[in-house]
């Protein structure tokens, strides 16, 4: 089974995976791999690589990397959110008018699926032990974040005031 990279940038940088997914992926790509590999132009296979490893050290530069995009795609005057938010109003038209079912199957399986993994391995009946438990763990938990914020949409406010609150522990603690 591969590495969802993808998944863990989502995790650790929202902010790239949401540009990843739309017209600044190269932006994003050339962000990630340098914030990982040190280089511009690092394949997919370099960062996966870089991203399974589980070093702490890449995913803090991975972090920062996140601070910095988002800085510059502010000055810039790029709206994230407002993309992020169109791409998900995008995904809702086209399942308004296919009226396909396939996403409320998938996001019923992703609940079912992380609410059963937490429930095995908080009774103890998973036999998944440590950093693979905590990695299906983390996976479903972002991919179950993904399905409700699909259908009950994102809180960029409370996105916003945690940003801010971090600036300002940032600053009291230089």
């Amino acid at each position: 089974m591969g590495v969802d990279w993808k998944g863990i940038v989502g995790t650790v940088a929202p902010t790239l995976a949401a540009a990843l997914g739309g017209p600044l992926a190269g932006a994003a790509t050339k962000a990630i791999s340098q914030a990982v590999l040190g280089k511009d132009d690092g394949g997919k296979p370099d960062i996966v690589a870089a991203l399974a490893t589980g070093d702490t050290s890449v995913l803090v530069k991975l972090k920062e990397a996140e601070n910095a995009f988002a800085m510059k795609m502010e000055e810039l005057g790029i709206d994230l959110e407002k993309i992020a938010a169109a791409d998900r109003d995008s995904a809702r038209k086209r399942e308004a008018t296919v009226g396909d079912n396939m996403p409320r199957i998938l996001a019923v399986m992703i609940i079912t699926a992380f609410i059963s993994m937490i429930f095995a391995v908080l009774l103890g009946l998973s036999h998944v032990e440590g950093a693979l438990a905590g990695t299906l763990i983390g996976y479903l938990s972002a991919k179950a974040e993904q399905v409700v914020t699909y259908y009950f949409g994102s809180s960029a406010g409370s996105s916003k005031k945690n940003d801010m609150m971090q600036d300002l522990l940032n600053k009291g603690g230089k």
